[in-house]
């Protein structure tokens, strides 16, 4: 704390610090401390957050030349100017800001942010899919059912056989995590195909034809000629969905087999192509799209145009629009998906932060009638001699001014003092103390 500041009174300092690719920002008082936390390998560069800014604290970085391989943060702050206001933490639609405060804050309000979730509905077996297709890595499952060798431990010598109806199969995974004999195999998932495995394999070494696997399978797709052993379990588990990675590109919604993935996006909107700058894309050559898209959706088909994307994936967070250098695409929001705004000082302010997404204009302070004055030179002190005073003549001063006090009570004088020229008061004083 700085040493102007005194107990009585509330001290306000701000600060900055860097932990990996945190950018950590502080401000402190003598009573409590907020912490902004910018992680600038997370942010994409959408810019929500430069544009509803409400003081113009944020600034967008080179976009073209950091979508393309330049190591620089792609939201650049100045601390001066923020105000801590959380509306960029509660609008990141990937979790790139998260604000956090200690101390004794004010009654803290339930500030508006988006109203957007991935959650998985009473449908869900669960199966391990939605893990595999995630490209952001945000969903775990856990499986909760016993496994194979608890249930019927390996039998040496065991013979049968088994066989995989690879058109009922959808590769959920359950039979791999209940016994070891099975192998999913994991391909490059795209776009166009995000299913995450590509074939499924039996290593007989390892399969004593038990018959749980095909009890256990829920699309009747295993077939097994031995000897059962035990009863299949039910299948048990939890999928949790972490909130600050997931950024609700629906890849986990599309590869799902029943249709136990509910979403809610932070917008609804529209992505389209210019089809007149389509021809000036060079997707090989830049591919600034695909680096900086939270939901994956860009690809190169195999014929025809240079470009295209899977817009059902789209959060239309705008990242793609600031990276491409050659406006090959727009992205309109129709809608923005938040919690209620409260009555509170600033509901105004968080109002039209929440339609500037929609509109892309953002009210700020008029700051055009302030005034910038030149800052004076620093003047050099001079010692000025002060007057001797003669004690005697002050002793005299004071007297007369004790004296001339009991005028001020009287009506008249004080209104002659209001309105009257100063000779005639000064007649009137003189007769007066006379």
């Amino acid at each position: 704390m700085s040493e102007e500041c005194k107990e009585d009174s509330l001290c306000v300092e701000k600060d900055m610090d860097m932990d990996g690719s945190h950018f950590i920002y502080r401000q402190i008082s003598s009573k409590s401390i907020k912490s902004l936390d910018y992680d600038y390998k997370r942010c994409v560069g959408c810019g929500i957050c430069v544009d509803l800014c409400p003081t113009k604290a944020l600034e967008l970085g080179p976009m073209q030349e950091i979508s393309t391989g330049l190591d620089a943060p792609p939201v650049m702050m100045d601390l001066d100017k923020c105000t801590f206001c959380s509306m960029c933490a509660n609008f990141c639609p990937v979790h790139a800001f998260k604000m956090t405060g200690e101390g004794e804050l004010p009654e803290e309000e339930e500030f508006p942010a988006f109203d957007s979730y991935v959650r998985m509905n009473e449908k869900c077996l669960p199966c391990a899919l939605c893990k595999a297709a995630c490209p952001e890595e945000a969903i775990e499952v856990e499986f909760t059912f016993p496994k194979k060798e608890e249930i019927a431990p390996f039998k040496e010598g065991a013979e049968g056989e088994i066989e995989i109806d690879t058109e009922k199969c959808n590769f959920c995974g359950l039979c791999a995590e209940f016994c070891e004999a099975f192998l999913l195999i994991e391909k490059e998932k795209t776009p166009t195909d995000p299913q995450p495995f590509d074939m499924l394999l039996v290593d007989e070494d390892k399969c004593d034809y038990c018959v749980l696997c095909q009890d256990l399978c829920p699309e009747d797709a295993i077939k097994v000629k031995g000897e059962k052993r035990g009863v299949a379990p039910e299948i048990e588990g939890k999928v949790t969905v972490d909130d600050e990675k997931c950024t609700c590109c629906t890849w986990c919604q599309v590869v799902c087999p029943y249709d136990a993935v509910d979403i809610k996006k932070q917008f609804k909107g529209e992505l389209k192509l210019i089809d007149v700058n389509v021809d000036k894309c060079d997707p090989q050559g830049c591919h600034g799209c695909f680096n900086v898209c939270p939901s994956h959706l860009w690809y190169v088909p195999e014929a025809g145009a240079k470009i295209a994307a899977k817009s059902d994936y789209c959060t239309y967070c705008g990242a793609c629009v600031n990276a491409c250098p050659k406006d090959v695409m727009t992205v309109s929001r129709t809608k923005v998906n938040h919690t209620s705004v409260p009555d509170s000082p600033w509901a105004e302010q968080w109002k039209d932060a929440i339609d500037s997404m929609l509109t892309g204009k953002r009210k700020h302070p008029d700051v055009s009638r302030t005034l910038e004055v030149e800052p004076e030179a620093h003047k050099e002190h001079i010692e000025i001699e002060l007057p001797q005073v003669d004690g005697s003549l002050l002793k005299l001063a004071k007297e007369r001014i004790e004296k001339a006090k009991p005028l001020l009570d009287n009506v008249k004088l004080r209104m002659m003092i209001e309105k009257d020229d100063p000779e005639k008061l000064s007649d009137e004083i003189k007769k007066r103390l006379n």
